[in-house]
């Protein structure tokens, strides 16, 4: 499923777009199942990419803004 232009687009209530919405979704789920702990960047990944078409290089920069600095 092709993200569509509009989901890039920032929501006015809180800046962020869909797609980070899903991300930052996805991180908490993870994190709850993990007991609060850390998620790896590569699992966090494989589960967007279940609900996302995206591209690693992609998610990686909307990671990083997200987070605010490199993520190793």
């Amino acid at each position: 499923m092709p993200i569509d232009p509009r989901d890039r687009i920032p929501d006015v209530r809180d800046g962020l777009t869909r797609v980070e919405r899903v991300i930052l979704h996805t991180l908490h789920q993870l994190q709850e199942e993990r007991g609060g702990r850390n998620v790896p960047t590569a699992m966090l990944y494989g589960y967007v990419v279940e609900r996302l078409d995206i591209g690693p290089d992609e998610f990686q920069d909307i990671l990083t803004r997200l987070v605010g600095r490199r993520v190793p």
